[in-house]
């Protein structure tokens, strides 16, 4: 009996500006964003926390586990009179394989705006 291989992670530098948008509100800029290639899925930007206003952000109860990178945390947005709830998610101890995204936050594009390569 073989085992079945997991996709892959490969995680590079953003080298273009990343901004996070939600509305009118700048949650995170960053020229020092980490692009995650997991298998076939899109790849998932990572910006470093300390580059994220997280004054905009309300810690969720959510939690998920992925075999790669381990156990997900969750924030929901509140900013400029609009929320989205679990829109950025966090592994605060990623598996070895993911150990470079430790400290780094991701956010679903379908709930903000990630402009990759304008101005910072």
């Amino acid at each position: 009996m073989s085992a079945v291989s997991q996709p892959a992670l490969r995680i590079e530098r953003e080298t273009r500006p990343v901004n996070i948008l939600f509305h009118d509100a700048v949650l995170g800029s960053t020229t020092e964003a980490l692009r995650l290639y997991e298998g076939n899925r899109e790849p998932v930007l990572y910006i470093p926390r300390d580059h994220v206003e997280m004054a905009f952000f309300d810690e969720s109860d959510k939690r998920t586990t992925c075999p790669l990178k381990g156990e997900a945390r969750y924030w929901s947005i509140s900013a400029e009179g609009y929320g989205e709830r679990d829109a950025v998610w966090s592994y605060e101890d990623p598996k070895p394989a993911a150990r470079e995204i430790a400290g780094y936050l991701a956010f679903y594009p379908d709930k903000v705006r990630i402009v990759v390569g304008e101005g910072n």
